[in-house]
């Protein structure tokens, strides 16, 4: 597996978590179902190949996290986005979490105090996500992004991907030594000794992997 796209159909991407699973319940019943969710938020972060979010519709709450915690996302232009949970009493505090490291503190805020609904193309500057096109052409703008991914060696991605969340949050200094480890040790590997005899010979790359 090269690539993974989480799409949904209907009027929604995913509105969040059912909550009528949330009333009259225990503590413990809660922490279940946000630990739930938090270790689906990481496992997309953990799995080997990129994962893209396919937005046709409104991402709301835990829905809007998902978009955030996807390494990619692009959306239609009609997909509308945001992290309603303040107006019902509940604020949004793990979508937070992925919301905060995609668009920055002061949106996020934003998003968060007052549960406003934002539209693709505001979530496209604001770097939610990748892409915003039209709804009819969704689904080839996916599958065209995902093929360029899967031309590339998928254990040269699974190290790149790995690394990027490695250093996100390390100092400047600390993430340059630890990505000067990571990358001389990926410049051993099979597939990076094939692509760069390929550049050099002029012919394309044969991956292992």
């Amino acid at each position: 597996m090269r690539v993974i796209v989480i799409e949904a159909h209907g009027p929604a991407f995913s509105a969040g978590h059912d909550l009528s699973e949330m009333v009259d319940r225990m503590i413990d019943d809660e922490r279940v179902i946000f630990e739930a969710c938090s270790e689906l938020m990481a496992t997309i972060h953990e799995v080997r190949p990129p994962v893209i979010a396919q937005v046709q519709g409104m991402a709301l709450a835990a829905g809007c996290q998902l978009v955030a915690t996807c390494d990619l996302a692009v959306a239609a232009d009609t997909a509308r986005f945001s992290t309603p949970g303040v107006k019902i009493g509940l604020f949004c505090s793990t979508p937070m979490v992925a919301l905060t490291r995609a668009v920055g503190r002061k949106r996020a805020m934003h998003m968060l105090m007052t549960g406003d609904m934002i539209d693709a193309r505001t979530a496209v500057d604001w770097g939610l996500i990748n892409q915003a096109v039209p709804a009819a052409e969704l689904a080839s703008t996916v599958i065209e992004l995902a093929s360029r991914i899967a031309d590339s060696s998928a254990d040269t991605l699974a190290i790149g991907k790995r690394a990027f969340y490695d250093q996100i949050d390390r100092t400047e200094p600390d993430a340059y030594e630890l990505m000067t480890q990571v990358m001389a040790a990926n410049a051993m590997t099979g597939d990076a000794q094939e692509g760069m005899s390929a550049f050099l010979e002029k012919r394309p790359p044969t991956w292992t992997t």
